[in-house]
């Protein structure tokens, strides 16, 4: 690897930006793919670089065939983060699930009475109120961001931030009146209907189940669906 190659790789990953290495077999020449941009001399074709574009939306290094050359795509990805905003009965089984599928997991909430080590034991716990939470957080491409507190004053801050951002997934709990109701709200901060439509809600998919389990079983299929599948915008 190239000690220009080298120093990409490392800036990128302290930003926690999602690229990948691209080394054209033949000559060795290789740059960076992140987004939909290339950092380096490869010059590499399109195909190439919207396999490198899939490559990393799987986290599936790959060797790839065009024509007559053969690319290694190598994906270099930041962990996978999950910030649930609301201590709540279904926050608990859900951070150990997400914790589990790999997530490192973050637990917001202002109310000293709900989240407790005690109630969460070797979860990362904040207790800033979610808009300066989220700002020490700064949601990216590889961040969920789901709000189970059912209170306004705590989720809409958190969604709000999350609507700036790359997060890659959006949940926010709530049956559909209370979900139109804070569309209603957040339209009011500004937000136009397509960027609302990037909050699943109710949140998770519609698997049937009412346990507080089940739910957080069907948050976390759903964040994981969004991760390698995308969304359906």
């Amino acid at each position: 690897m190239k000690s220009e190659t080298l120093g990409k790789l490392a800036e990128y990953a302290k930003a926690r930006e999602a690229h990948a290495r691209v080394v054209r077999i033949s000559d060795g020449s290789e740059t960076v793919i992140f987004d939909e941009h290339e950092n380096g001399n490869l010059n590499a074709p399109s195909t190439i670089i919207e396999a490198a574009k899939e490559a990393i939306r799987q986290d599936n290094s790959a060797l790839i065939t065009d024509g007559e050359e053969r690319y290694f795509i190598h994906v270099h990805n930041p962990p996978r983060r999950m910030a649930v905003i609301g201590a709540v009965h279904i926050t608990q089984p859900l951070t150990q699930m997400a914790s589990l599928a790999g997530f490192d997991v973050t637990v917001i909430d202002p109310r000293g009475a709900f989240a407790t080590a005690e109630r969460f034991p070797g979860v990362t716990m904040m207790d800033d109120w979610p808009d300066d939470a989220m700002s020490k957080i700064a949601p990216d491409s590889r961040t969920a961001v789901v709000t189970l507190s059912h209170d306004p004053k705590i989720d809409d801050p958190a969604l709000a931030a999350a609507l700036h951002s790359k997060a890659f997934y959006i949940g926010a709990l709530g049956g559909r009146k209370s979900h139109g109701k804070r569309l209603d709200r957040l339209r009011e901060l500004g937000f136009d209907d397509q960027t609302l439509k990037r909050i699943n809600g109710p949140v998770g998919l519609d698997l049937g189940g009412r346990a507080p389990a089940e739910i957080a079983c069907a948050i976390l299929a759903e964040a994981i669906q969004h991760l390698y599948k995308g969304s359906k915008l």
